[in-house]
Order: C-alpha cells, then sequence, then structure tokens
C-alpha cells in the first residue's frame, strides 16, 4: 500500500509538472482548462518546456577562434575570454535564454532563440570589436597613435574603455547618431597626449581596421570623447560592443543556421501527435497480447511517460527533434523489460509454479538479458553525447541524452511500478482468470503474491 501511494503521489507531482501553460495546443478541446502557473522555488523558476531553436525558431552560429597566435598554455583562457564577450553581447542585445557553449578546443556554438536576421547575428557576435586611435604620419598613412604610460610608448586602443560606459548620443547640431566613450585613468593620459599633439590634425577611429570616423582635434580632450559618421542601428550596435570588450582573439563563422518560428511550431505539434501514437500503438499491443499482465505494463508506462516529460522540464533539458525522437524511442524501450519478465513468467506458468512465483522467477531469470541490453544502451548514449559534443553535432547530443535519461527512469517504472500494479490487480477475486493471463494457468496456481524481490532491475532492448 506505502508503494501504491508513492507512485499515485509520484504521478499527481508529474502531472502538476508537465502541464502545459496553454493546453489547448496539446489537449483537444483543452481551451477551457486552465494554464499552468509554472514553477517558483527559490531561485529555481521553470515556465514551460524549453525547446531548441529547430522548435522554437532562431539563429544558431558555428564560430571558429584563430588561436595561432597564441600559446598553448593560455589557448583555454583566450576562449573563456571569447566565451565571456560574446555572452556580455548576447545578454545585452536582450536574445531570451541564448545557449552559448564551447566544443572541443577553439570552437563556439551560440543559439539565438527568436533572432531570425543572420547578417544582424553575424555583426553582434563574428565581430573582433577592436577599437583603435591612428594618426597620419608624413606621407599620409595611418599609424597607430601612442603615448607615453609609466615610462613606456603604448598605443590608444578600446582597451582603456570603461565598461558599461559608452552609449548612444545625439548630442550634434544635426541631430544624428554619437557613440560617446570614457577613458579609465590611464586610457585619459594617453588620450590627453594624443590630443594636445594633434589639434587642427585627423585623429583616425577605426573599428576591427576599418576607418569609421576621422575628426579633426579641436582641443585637448582627456577622458571622454565621440564618434560620429554612424547610422543609428550600427551606432547601437558599436555601443553595445564596445562595452562588452573586444574578443582577445579573431573569430570567424564556420556554419550558420536559422528557423523559421513557424516552422517550429508546426514541428512540435508532430512531434506530439507521433508521441501520442507511439505511445497508444504500445500500449495496444501490450493489452492485446499480455492482457492483465499488459495493463499493469501499460499503467507504468504512463507513469514513466509523465515522470521522464517533468524530469526533462525541471533539469530543464533543452528538447529538440532529434531529442523528441529519442523520447518516442524510449516510450517503447520502457515495455521491453517487462516483456522479457512476462515471457519468462509464462514460461515458469507452464512448469506449474505458482502466479506469485512465476513473477519473482520471471525478473530473476530476466535480469542479466535486461541489465547487458540497458548497460550496452547507456554506453552507446555516452559515445554519442562525447563525440557530438566534439564535433558540435548538438542535434545527436540531444538524441542521446534524451535517450539515456529514458533508459535510466525506466529502471524504476518498468519493475517498481510494474509489479505494484501486477500485485494490486491480483489481489482483486476478478483477475483469477486464466482468461485474462492469455493461457491455461490451473486453480492451484493462483493464489497470495508475496513480497517483491529486492533485485534490481533495468529496462533495455532484447538482449
Amino acid at each position: 500500500m506505502k508503494r501504491l501511494i508513492f507512485i499515485v503521489v509520484l504521478t499527481l507531482l508529474a502531472i502538476f509538472v508537465v502541464w502545459p501553460q496553454k493546453p489547448g495546443n496539446y489537449i483537444p478541446g483543452g481551451d477551457a482548462l486552465p494554464g499552468n502557473p509554472g514553477i517558483h522555488i527559490g531561485n529555481i523558476a521553470r515556465q514551460g518546456a524549453k525547446l531548441g531553436l529547430d522548435l522554437q525558431g532562431g539563429t544558431q552560429l558555428t564560430l571558429q577562434a584563430d588561436l595561432s597566435q597564441i600559446s598553448a598554455d593560455q589557448q583555454g583562457t583566450a576562449m573563456q575570454g571569447v566565451l565571456n564577450v560574446i555572452s556580455r553581447r548576447v545578454n545585452a542585445y536582450g536574445v531570451a535564454e541564448p545557449e552559448i557553449q564551447t566544443l572541443g578546443q577553439d570552437r563556439i556554438i551560440v543559439q539565438l532563440p527568436g533572432l531570425k536576421d543572420t547578417e544582424e547575428a553575424k555583426k553582434l557576435i563574428g565581430q573582433t570589436a577592436k577599437l583603435e586611435f591612428k594618426e597620419q604620419d608624413a606621407t599620409g598613412s595611418w599609424i597607430p597613435s601612442t603615448g607615453q604610460l609609466n615610462g613606456q610608448t603604448v598605443a590608444l586602443t578600446g582597451a582603456y574603455l570603461i565598461p558599461g560606459h559608452q552609449q548612444v548620443t545625439f548630442a550634434s547640431r544635426a541631430g544624428l547618431p554619437d557613440v560617446a566613450f570614457n577613458f579609465n585613468s590611464d586610457g585619459a593620459t594617453i588620450f590627453g597626449q594624443i590630443t594636445q599633439r594633434l589639434i587642427q590634425r585627423p585623429l583616425g577611429i577605426f573599428l576591427d581596421g576599418q576607418e569609421i570616423s576621422a575628426p579633426t582635434v579641436q582641443a585637448v580632450l582627456t577622458d571622454s570623447g565621440v564618434i560620429t559618421g554612424l547610422s543609428l542601428d550600427n551606432a547601437r550596435l558599436l555601443a553595445l560592443q564596445l562595452n562588452a570588450g573586444a574578443l582577445p582573439v579573431p573569430v570567424s563563422i564556420q556554419s550558420e543556421t536559422t528557423v523559421d518560428a513557424t516552422l517550429g511550431a508546426d514541428s512540435v505539434h508532430k512531434s506530439i501527435v507521433a508521441g501520442e501514437l507511439a505511445l497508444l500503438v504500445v500500449v495496444a499491443f501490450m493489452l492485446l497480447y499480455y492482457r492483465l499482465p499488459g495493463v499493469a505494463a501499460s499503467g507504468a508506462l504512463l507513469v514513466y511517460s509523465l515522470v521522464t516529460l517533468s524530469v526533462f522540464k525541471l533539469i530543464p533539458v533543452t528538447l529538440t527533434l532529434a531529442g523528441i525522437a529519442g523520447f518516442i524511442l524510449s516510450v517503447g524501450m520502457a515495455v521491453d523489460a517487462n516483456i522479457l519478465i512476462f515471457e519468462r513468467m509464462k514460461e515458469e506458468l507452464r512448469s506449474g509454479k505458482t502466479i506469485a512465483a512465476a513473477i519473482r522467477a520471471g525478473e530473476d531469470r530476466a535480469w542479466p538479458s535486461i541489465r547487458d541490453s540497458n548497460t550496452s544502451t547507456l554506453i552507446t548514449c555516452a559515445v554519442l553525447y562525447f563525440f557530438g559534443q566534439q564535433f558540435g553535432a548538438t542535434i545527436i547530443m540531444g538524441f542521446a541524452l534524451v535517450l539515456a535519461i529514458g533508459v535510466a527512469i525506466s529502471l524504476f517504472s518498468a519493475i517498481f511500478v510494474t509489479r505494484t500494479f501486477l500485485e494490486l490487480l491480483l489481489s482483486q477475486g476478478w483477475a483469477h482468470s486464466p482468461r485474462l493471463f492469455g493461457m491455461a494457468i490451473a486453480p492451484n496456481q493462483i493464489g497470495g503474491v508475496t513480497a517483491p524481490s529486492r533485485r534490481p532491475a533495468v529496462v533495455g532492448t532484447r538482449g
């Protein structure tokens, strides 16, 4: 009874967690039903399932960092710097729930949900945003502007800007956008020396090697200045990039993917239909072929599906089309241990054992096959995830992660839940009928069901 109460409470909690915000999108006629308000416990907040770009739309970029000029012992630090700068840019831009992670030694994958303009994403992320100040030599060529700092000659760059203090202004008489910048104390010292030297001469402002402005210095400046000659969009982007800082190493875009939100919504709907059909087909097979034991296995399968989906939402696992395919596959695998046990149980019943003894013997004899098949599945998932991470194949990673979680949860549902439901059914007098087992059973084989075996079991494919 305690086990049954535990299963019921767990199932109710799982239903609450997975209940959608808009039931009408998933349940026919569910528009009148209340939506899930979300889960808020301390710092944990979960509002709806976390969907990948292929389901909600957006842009994905794979970046390659040029580490050829970085020593081997500093490459890890450089990559972390690139990751931090990109994160600051994306967060300042206002993209909701971006995914930014390193892949291998020199690559970064950036997922931007809801952002469909690939060129905009390239400008935001791919530009190094190295700000330089230059002056003209006797031949008219641009050379770095330098000053003296602590007895050393140093070039003035964006590295001396105060983070977060660059902003778009409209202070010019023409009302055109400018980017106002502010130097720290060292930068102000160098900038003062340069502007004093260049009065009535041009000071070139370069971004990633491209001249964007070359104003004539009218007075000595120290801690601040403005960059002119920009459109409003470019001014906003430049201010954002300067506040986030320049990338420590150049990056190039290796691949780009854009998914329309409408296509993503259609994929979600089709995935839900596929999952529901898969569940119904498996339940129908279990009921038609195994009858009463199939009822117990089908109930356990429903519990398994709810608990698994709730775990996906709580972790949270980013669901992609490949991940949903992994979950649908795991639905079929979740009853495979029951099939092995039920077949072994039939053999024991044919040998004359009681139902209780047949259940226990079926579990014991099926255990080696279940153990080996699930171990193989988990090893395969680990290999797929590892190589997917190394080569940037997020589709493979999602499939492997979802399938591994499904197999792990089925350790609980396939034996613990199924056996509890089967014992509950067999405690009813109407269940003591040979027709409900699909085979001939002698009257003396139907008796009480003893306590469950403590042997652990897992679920998997036929071994």
